[in-house]
């Protein structure tokens, strides 16, 4: 099957987060009930990184965010959502495709020569205290996805020890 390619910057963009949120899907789909709601680390003071559930609530959840940061940056009255802790993979795997579809969704009406800002008093502030322009939250939701596929990974091993 020949793979169709978004246009132009944002496109680019939107094409690498689908794959950072595929490659994922494709870590958890093996992932049993037992083994996603598994404690693996109690020790951790981030109550996100307690279990595969836990971290795949927090990455829907950021993934929303982040969108929500672009809408309210365009002047959308809207709230940020709650993490919500599903007990399948099959609704994480759909909690990821529509926090996907919502970023898409997010970006219509922005141009690609929007994505790029120099002057901070024209960017994004977001709770945390980080300045972005939409390019740059673009990238960084992209990362997050990818730090913890990575961890997610890292946590299979161990709860099949």
């Amino acid at each position: 099957m020949t793979k169709i390619y978004r246009q132009g910057a944002s496109g680019a963009l939107l094409d690498e987060y689908e794959r950072a949120i595929i490659d994922l899907q494709d870590t958890i789909s093996d992932i049993s009930e037992t083994e996603l709601i598994k404690i693996v680390d109690n020790q951790t003071s981030d109550s996100s990184c307690r279990s595969i559930q836990t971290i795949l609530s927090h990455v829907v959840c950021s993934g929303y965010a982040y969108a929500i940061y672009i809408r309210r940056f365009k002047g959308e009255t809207i709230n940020f959502r709650d993490e919500i802790f599903h007990t399948s993979i099959q609704d994480y795997n759909n909690h990821l495709n529509d926090s996907f579809n919502f970023m898409v969704d997010s970006l219509n009406g922005i141009n690609d020569n929007q994505l790029e800002e120099s002057d901070n008093n024209k960017k994004l502030i977001t709770s945390w205290g980080q300045i972005y322009d939409i390019e740059q939250i673009l990238e960084h939701a992209i990362v997050h996805v990818l730090r913890h596929r990575r961890q997610i990974e890292k946590y299979k091993i161990i709860v099949r020890q």
